[in-house]
């Protein structure tokens, strides 16, 4: 059978939209399946994604939200304040089991998958810049360039991707003011889910590239959201857009 690979958006706890999205495609056992971060929090069910990740053999990159976990975790580990967490976070690290903060910290920043020329971060890269000299924060909350092309995560109509020229193709979530996100080099998956929108993926055939925008509209896949979990607010362009 075909093993095809299938990069979702970011899923924020909505485990019953994953598993209606992973119906939508058709998944099986012979498919690979990619994340591009922020798996938990916000959304009802963090822990059923974590195990629905684990029980597709899924792969893929951190998360700003997992981040903050993480790094809220290690300080309380040494008796530090730590950053501070909405209450959706707050249960989660109760919540989280063993087997599922072993997960988190396994993500990397970064994944790449030669095979379609596809590299996968959470929130995006700087142009022009080796992934190994980005910054940690601008892979996990980058949303635009500003005007000397260094990132920001403020929300911009200008998304940093439509001047990222590859290769290779990014695959990326973490922009859900901007929703999907189709450019000649980058694919921005975040539509929204866990406000009330859709979750999205998009299905690569057995060793293609990915194609023109125009092309890649019939291989991108969305399921609606059973309901708005947070209020995603409008930050006017500038602002601060929500982690």
């Amino acid at each position: 059978m075909p093993q095809r690979s299938i990069f979702i958006g970011d899923v924020h706890g909505c485990a019953d939209e994953l598993e209606h999205l992973l119906e939508a495609v058709q998944w099986s056992a012979a498919d690979r399946v990619y994340f591009v971060g922020d798996l938990v929090a916000r959304g009802p069910k963090s822990n059923d994604v974590l195990r629905i990740f684990r029980r597709i053999n899924a792969q893929g990159v951190l998360g700003n939200h997992e981040d903050r976990l993480l790094e809220a975790r290690e300080a309380r580990r040494g008796g530090r304040p730590g950053p501070h967490l909405s209450s959706s976070h707050e249960q989660l690290m109760t919540r989280l089991s063993a087997t599922d903060w072993d997960l988190l910290e396994a993500l990397p920043l970064s994944l790449d998958v030669p095979e379609h020329g596809v590299r996968i971060v959470h929130a995006g890269v700087v142009p022009g810049v080796p992934i190994a000299q980005q910054q940690r924060r601008d892979l996990l909350k980058m949303r635009a360039l500003e005007p000397d092309g260094s990132a920001t995560s403020s929300w911009r109509e200008r998304s940093w991707a439509v001047d990222y020229t590859g290769p290779p193709h990014v695959v990326f979530g973490h922009n859900a003011l901007s929703g999907l996100q189709l450019h000649p080099h980058a694919t921005g998956l975040d539509s929204g889910c866990v406000y009330g929108s859709t979750l999205s993926a998009l299905v690569l055939p057995e060793g293609a590239a990915v194609p023109a925008p125009d092309a890649r509209k019939k291989l991108i896949f969305s399921v609606p959201a059973a309901e708005s979990y947070v209020d995603l607010g409008r930050q006017r362009p500038g602002q601060p857009a929500s982690d």
